[in-house]
């Protein structure tokens, strides 16, 4: 179906410009990947600006979700419009690429997403905005990505973005004229960064996040013009005798794209800061953020993939570190000073409190660390490149021997992680009100490095975000069974009875009939007033939901789940599961252990800790 053409910057034009956006980046994803050399050659910057971009979508698609459906369930949302203004469109998008930023590219397309939606949402009461307004963003985008980077270097991304405003700044007309003379910008500026970095010259490559602004850009034109534009080449043509080395320093612009060997984007180590016994793992000392840092680097060579052929920077730091942070500006001022001293790549993006820390690094706890005298860090990822390997060795290691089977899950916290990490599955971590994308399921999937997974999404909402990750990694010729897990404690449940040397089938049949056997409930606080299966309820009453429908409304966190519990051992049961949250009461997991105890003969009781999992309680009989 041809692209409807849009005349203005409105609610509309963004969510179409970040759709087309994500299908363009998920084209050009391999051929990114494969032409990434610079800062790191570890193949997966077009994986990351399409994380980055898909994370941007999903918090659009909310938005207009929130205002087609009102509260209480009524059409129109707040005022009946059914459909958000530019303010709030363009602060999702630049909210939801801020959270899903992944890598030093991520990172910075989404301070870019972030500049440009600061002047889009200038004036609140404004339905569009015009070409002047679209040429202001991209300047404002630009100059914002280049103060975020702690030592920019010309011939990367940067330089991109700033042709891309400079070319904008000159041009009149609308929306679509801008859009296309700030591609065009863009496009010229690319094929010129061999020229200004001599890495990417050696490698015969353009710079792969440029290469992915180009694609996003495209994207916007195709969205003021209903016409998408040729495709770039990421790789330069060789001149000269085969073999020699040498390659033109500039690109034909037009044509089809080129990629000689595609590498998959590779699995890298995502460390959530969880404790393996299931409890939560302060991160206010160095021993625990140093733990984060040797787990990740326990993956060993072969985890992460990048262009064989690639040249790689000798010496660099081991460790890529990337985290959310909360925290007021002037403690971010002091640790991007802090950070500097302590490694490379440094890019610090956000505001208003919230902000995505990306750094490499030797002393990742230390990175992490620095993190913590500034605010609250979380989601924390730590990768580490592989010693003696991507910065010493380039393509020369034996790839790495694919498991036969492996567990994939979605977990709500961090001590759930743990626990899940310690029974061998590769996890997915899920924080409140940001639930994952299908591209990090894929992700942790190709992380698993098995020929056979088992995807637990535990938890109903994601069954077609999960059900969209494995047919992706089922193109990629891996055997994906999906187990329709809708409570991590079902997830618990299925991995109990995991046998990976069982056939496929018979395990899958095992672990799906131990989930199913599983009821799951949570107790957890109202948000505001509403309508339930229970009655009304108002903000901060306390909820008790069995198998996802609210049975029990209360004031009291404790007699919530001991009426929950009760309701659920009325059927029959013979092993209580209980996960607690960091908010829940202290006293609660004895008090409903002893309910058990005396009120259930022959019933067994496990507690774990969840962490910072949004329900106060989780709570499973099997």
């Amino acid at each position: 179906m041809a692209q409807v053409p849009q005349t203005f910057f409105d609610a509309l034009a963004v969510r179409t410009w970040c759709g087309l956006a994500l299908t363009a980046l998920g084209r050009a994803r391999e051929e990114i990947d494969a032409i990434n050399v610079y800062p790191v050659a570890d193949g997966d910057t077009g994986t990351n600006l399409y994380l980055t971009m898909e994370s941007a979508v999903a918090a659009v698609e909310a938005v207009f979700e929130g205002h087609e459906v009102g509260p209480g369930g009524h059409p129109g949302g707040s005022g009946g419009a059914g459909k958000p203004s530019p303010a709030d469109a363009a602060r999702a998008m630049a909210h939801g690429a801020l959270i899903g930023a992944r890598g030093n590219s991520g990172t910075i397309l989404a301070q870019l997403l972030r500049g440009m939606a600061q002047v889009l949402a200038a004036d609140s009461d404004t339905a569009h905005t015009d070409g002047t307004g679209l040429r202001l963003a991209f300047r404002h985008a630009a100059d914002s990505a280049r103060r975020a980077v702690a030592h920019p270097v010309e011939g990367t991304v940067l330089s991109v973005a700033s042709a891309a405003a400079d070319a904008a700044g000159t041009t009149d007309g609308g929306c679509g004229a801008v859009a296309r003379a700030a591609y065009e910008g863009a496009r010229e500026a690319l094929a010129a960064t061999p020229g200004q970095l001599a890495v990417l010259e050696r490698a015969g490559v353009v710079d792969a996040g440029g290469r992915g602004l180009v694609a996003v850009l495209g994207a916007l034109v195709e969205t003021f013009t209903g016409e998408a534009p040729g495709a770039v080449p990421g790789r330069l043509p060789r001149v000269g005798h085969e073999g020699s080395g040498t390659f033109h320093a500039r690109v034909d612009t037009g044509g089809a794209e080129t990629a000689d060997g595609v590498a998959a984007p590779g699995g890298v180590a995502s460390v959530a800061s969880g404790d393996p016994r299931g409890g939560s793992l302060p991160l206010d000392s160095g021993s625990a953020a140093r733990a984060d840092a040797h787990a990740a680097g326990a993956v060993g060579p072969g985890d992460v993939d990048e262009c064989a052929d690639s040249p790689v920077e000798q010496g660099g730091p081991a460790f890529e570190v990337i985290y959310l942070l909360e925290a007021e500006d002037d403690a971010v001022d002091r640790l991007r000073m802090r950070l500097d001293g302590l490694g490379d790549s440094l890019v610090v993006v956000g505001g208003d409190g919230l902000w995505n820390v990306h750094v490499h690094v030797d002393d990742a706890g230390a990175a992490v660390e620095a993190g913590v005298e500034a605010g609250r860090p979380y989601r924390i990822r730590i990768t580490h490149f592989g010693l003696g390997d991507v910065h010493t060795r380039g393509g020369e290691r034996p790839p790495r021997e694919r498991v036969q089977r492996a567990v994939v899950a979605v977990v709500p916290g961090e001590g759930l992680a743990g626990l899940y990490s310690e029974a061998g599955a590769t996890t997915v971590l899920a924080r409140p009100g940001e639930p994952p994308a299908s591209g990090e399921m894929v992700e942790a999937v190709r992380r698993a490095h098995a020929r056979e997974v088992v995807l637990l999404p535990n938890d109903a909402d994601l069954r077609h975000t999960a059900a969209a990750a494995a047919e992706q990694a089922r193109a990629e010729g891996i055997r994906v069974a999906l187990i329709p897990t809708r409570s991590a404690v079902q997830g618990i449940a299925a991995l109990a009875v995991h046998e990976p040397e069982r056939r496929f089938d018979e395990d899958v049949v095992s672990m799906t009939s131990a989930a199913g056997a599983t009821r799951y409930a949570e107790v957890a606080l109202a948000e505001r007033q509403s309508w339930t299966m229970a009655g009304i309820c108002q903000a901060g009453d306390v909820l008790g939901l069995i198998d996802g429908d609210v049975s029990v409304i209360g004031s009291d966190v404790t007699a919530a789940a001991e009426t929950v519990l009760d309701r659920m051992l009325s059927a029959g049961g013979e092993l209580v599961t209980l996960v607690l949250g960091d908010e829940a009461p202290e006293s609660i997991a004895d008090h409903l252990e002893a309910r058990v105890r005396e009120g259930y003969l022959g019933v067994d009781t496990v507690v774990y800790r969840g962490g910072r999992q949004g329900a106060l309680l989780l709570i499973g009989v099997e």
